[in-house]
C-alpha cells in the first residue's frame, strides 16, 4: 500500500492507497497505445483545445489542489497556488504552439532534374510522434513537473499519449490532478487512456513501466541515481527507447569581486531567500559559490552566513529527501569541507549549511562535486581564473552556471564564459538562476550529470522535439503533401 505523509508532522495523511499491480500497469499502457492511434493524427486545433481545457481545469480547482499538496509537501499555499498558475500557463502556451502548427513544421528540398549528385528527388522532412510516453513525476514540484507538468504537456502537444508514474511523495495530489484530467477527457470525448496513471512506492513499478514493449519514450525529473537506473532499463530493452532525464545540478555561481563590491549585500540576501522560501528544493538552486581570496569576497561570505542564519527553512517535501540532505552534509564534511554554518537538527525542517574548501581540494575529491539537495552552500576559494576554470571542469555538467561581474570584454571574462558554457545548459549573468521561463529560447538541460540528453530541453518550446521523430518523404503523393506535416 502507498501512504500519503503529512510533510510537517511526518504522520500518515488519509487512508493508504493501493499500488498499481502488473496487470493494471499493462492495461494502462495498452489503453495509452489505443489512444495514441488516433491522437497522433489530431489537428493543432484539437490539441490546443485539450491543453486549454486542462489549464482551465487546474484553475478551477486551484484552492483544493493547493491544499492537498500543501499537506503532502509542506511547500505552502502561496507557493503552490503560484505553481498551479505556472502549470496552467505552460499548458496554454503549448496550446498556442499547436494552433500555430509547431508540431507539424516541415522542411522542403525541391526536386532537381538529373541523376545524383547533380540531381535529386523531391524531399519533405516531417516529424512523427513517437508513441506512448512514460512520464515520471518529480518530488519538489507537485504540479509543474508532475501529472500535468512540462513533460506531459509537451508530449500531448507532440501527438503522444502519456502514462504518468506518480511520485510517492504526493500521491493524493496526483490523484486529485488526475481527476481533473479525466473530467476534461470525458467532456471532450477523448479516450480516457490518453493520459494514464500508475502509482507505487518501490522502483519495480517504474522499471516495469519503462520496459513495457508499447512504451515509446520516457521522461524523468529527479535524482541522478534514480534517473540513471531507469535510463539503463530503457537502453537494455530488446528495442531501446529514448529516455530524457533532468537530474541533479550544483549550478555554480562565479562571483567576481567587482560584482560583490557593487552589490554583495543584496546578492547575499537573494541567495539566502531561497533557503527560507523553499528549503532550496529547486533543480536550479545555486549551491556552489566560487569566490576569490580577497577582502571583498570575505565580506560577502560574512553577509551570506548571517543572512542564512536568520532563515527558517520549512519542512522538506519527503522524509527521504530530508535524510539525504543530512547524508550529503556529512559527506562534504568528511571530504574536507570546513563548516561555516552548521546547526544539526532532527526536525523535518533542516537548518542552512555553509562550508568552505579550497580549489585544489574541491577538484581532487569527487564527493564534493555531488549535489546536496536542500539549503546547503559550498564555497570554493580560488586564486586565479585558471583555478576557477578547473573548478568548473570538475563540476562536469550543470543545468545552469552564473557569472557575476563579467560586464566588460576582457580575456579573463571570455575564458570564464567559455568555461561556463562548456558545462551548463543556461548561463546567467544577472540575478539568480532559479525560475525557468516557458519560452522559445529556454534551455533546461545540460551535460551529465544534469541531464541524460544535453541536446534537448524539458522546458520551453523545443521540449516538443523530444517526442517527434524525423521522417523524410520522397516524391510524396499530392494527398499526403496536402496534410502539411500532419501525420495520417
Amino acid at each position: 500500500m502507498l501512504q500519503s505523509i503529512d510533510a510537517r508532522s511526518g504522520q500518515p495523511a488519509g487512508a493508504a492507497l493501493p499500488e498499481t499491480t502488473p496487470e493494471e500497469l499493462d492495461r494502462t499502457v495498452r489503453a495509452a497505445a489505443d489512444a495514441f492511434a488516433s491522437w497522433q493524427s489530431s489537428s493543432g486545433a484539437a490539441r490546443g483545445a485539450l491543453l486549454d481545457a486542462l489549464a482551465d481545469g487546474l484553475d478551477s480547482q486551484r484552492d483544493a489542489l493547493a491544499a492537498v499538496a500543501d499537506t503532502e509537501t509542506g511547500l505552502g499555499l502561496p507557493r503552490l497556488a503560484g505553481e498551479i498558475g505556472r502549470t496552467a500557463a505552460q499548458l496554454r502556451h503549448f496550446a498556442e504552439l499547436c494552433r500555430q502548427g509547431a508540431p507539424y513544421r516541415t522542411v522542403e528540398s525541391e526536386a532537381i532534374a538529373g541523376a545524383p549528385p547533380a540531381g535529386r528527388p523531391a524531399l519533405r522532412r516531417v516529424r512523427l510522434p513517437l508513441g506512448p510516453v512514460a512520464m515520471f513525476s518529480a518530488s519538489n514540484f507537485p504540479f509543474a513537473f508532475s501529472v500535468l507538468g512540462c513533460d506531459t504537456t509537451s508530449a500531448l502537444a507532440a501527438g503522444c499519449s502519456v502514462v504518468v508514474k506518480a511520485h510517492p511523495g504526493h500521491p493524493q495530489t496526483s490523484l486529485r490532478t488526475m481527476a481533473v484530467v479525466q473530467a476534461v477527457l470525458d467532456r471532450l470525448r477523448l479516450p480516457a487512456g490518453l493520459v494514464g496513471h500508475v502509482q507505487g512506492a518501490g522502483h519495480e513499478l517504474g522499471v516495469a513501466l519503462i520496459r513495457h514493449p508499447l512504451i515509446a519514450a520516457g521522461a524523468f525529473t529527479g535524482s541522478t541515481r534514480g534517473g540513471a537506473a531507469l535510463q539503463a532499463a530503457a537502453r537494455q530493452r530488446p528495442r531501446p527507447i529514448p529516455f530524457y532525464c533532468e537530474l541533479g545540478a550544483v549550478n555554480p555561481v562565479v562571483a567576481l569581486p567587482a560584482a560583490l563590491e557593487a552589490g554583495g549585500a543584496a546578492l547575499a540576501q537573494g541567495l539566502a531567500m531561497f533557503a527560507g522560501a523553499g528549503s532550496c528544493q529547486y533543480c536550479t538552486n545555486p549551491s556552489l559559490l566560487v569566490l576569490q581570496r580577497d577582502p571583498v569576497s570575505d565580506a560577502f561570505v560574512g553577509q551570506l552566513v548571517a543572512a542564512l542564519r536568520a532563515q527558517q527553512p520549512h519542512a522538506m517535501v519527503t522524509p527521504v529527501i530530508r535524510r539525504a540532505f543530512d547524508a550529503g552534509v556529512a559527506a562534504q564534511l568528511a571530504a574536507g569541507a570546513r563548516a561555516l554554518l552548521h546547526e544539526p537538527t532532527d526536525a523535518p525542517a533542516p537548518r542552512p549549511f555553509v562550508a568552505e574548501v579550497d580549489a585544489a581540494t574541491f577538484v581532487a575529491r569527487p564527493a564534493l562535486h555531488e549535489e546536496v539537495f536542500g539549503p546547503s552552500t559550498l564555497i570554493v576559494r580560488v586564486a586565479s581564473v585558471a583555478e576557477t576554470l578547473q573548478v568548473l571542469q570538475a563540476v562536469g555538467g550543470s543545468l545552469t552556471a552564473t557569472i557575476w561581474g563579467a560586464d566588460e570584454d576582457t580575456p579573463d571574462h571570455r575564458a570564464l564564459v567559455r568555461g561556463a558554457m562548456a558545462i551548463a545548459g543556461r548561463v546567467v549573468f544577472k540575478g539568480l538562476p532559479t525560475g525557468v521561463a516557458i519560452t522559445a529560447a529556454q534551455q533546461h538541460g545540460g551535460p551529465w550529470p544534469s541531464s541524460t540528453e544535453p541536446m534537448t530541453t524539458s522546458v520551453g518550446d523545443a521540449a516538443l522535439d523530444r517526442f517527434l521523430r524525423p521522417v523524410a518523404l520522397q516524391d510524396l503523393p499530392d494527398w499526403l503533401a496536402a496534410r502539411d506535416g500532419r501525420p495520417c
